[in-house]
């Protein structure tokens, strides 16, 4: 991947730690009008802030446990990722990999925020309708170069509406990962997982 590609990247997982960013979620929000407001809101404080914007693990992972569960599934993001072995998982192992993935998507992510500069979001037209309880929110980044795919994949609960997958540039966030971590638990199992994840956690994370 190019770097302007990660930082678009970047700022769709940075709106998923930040979907709490405001003071509160705002119930009977249309999703499409919920990704504007996040990513709006994303990219205002990844400008405002040197320490966001330079890639600072401690600060954007405080972002992400402070504001992360308003609008986030982020445990059908993990479950999705994990495949059928997340069925098989405890109930610890299940809390473990999705701390760990967290952590995984902070630290793949969070160099390319320095990227982050003149990049506004334009939201394509809206298809979905009101008896919808799963929808796709398409947007494109623009900046530099050429515009990149950034959409999303949201679920109603309740009133509102949870972010739960993102795509860049026709690849699915969620479908990349199955496909390693399928392979790292027909090798080594649920904890063979974790423990490969939380060793590339404390080496840095990859961008590969």
């Amino acid at each position: 991947m190019q770097r302007r590609i990660f930082a678009a990247v970047c700022g769709g997982l940075i709106a998923l730690a930040s979907a709490g960013f405001s003071t509160q979620v705002l119930a009977d929000e249309a999703p499409d009008a919920l990704v504007m407001r996040l990513s709006n809101e994303t990219l205002a404080a990844i400008k405002a802030d040197p320490s966001i914007k330079g890639g600072d693990i401690a600060k954007i992972s405080a972002l992400v446990d402070s504001k992360v569960m308003p609008n986030v599934n982020f445990q059908r993001m993990t479950a999705s990722a994990v495949g059928r072995g997340w069925r098989e998982a405890t109930p610890d192992q299940q809390k473990r990999l999705q701390e760990e993935f967290k952590t995984l998507l902070i630290r793949t992510y969070s160099g390319a925020l320095a990227q982050v500069s003149d990049q506004t979001i334009n939201l394509k037209p809206f298809r979905g309708s009101a008896d919808d309880k799963e929808v796709v929110v398409r947007t494109e980044v623009r900046g530099r170069g050429n515009p990149i795919q950034l959409d999303y994949r949201l679920e109603k609960a309740g009133a509102t509406w949870k972010i739960y997958d993102l795509n860049v540039l026709g690849v699915w966030l969620v479908e990349t990962y199955r496909a390693q971590f399928a392979a790292e638990i027909n090798a080594k199992g649920i904890d063979g997982l974790i423990a490969t994840l939380a060793a590339r956690n404390k080496s840095g994370g990859s961008q590969g």
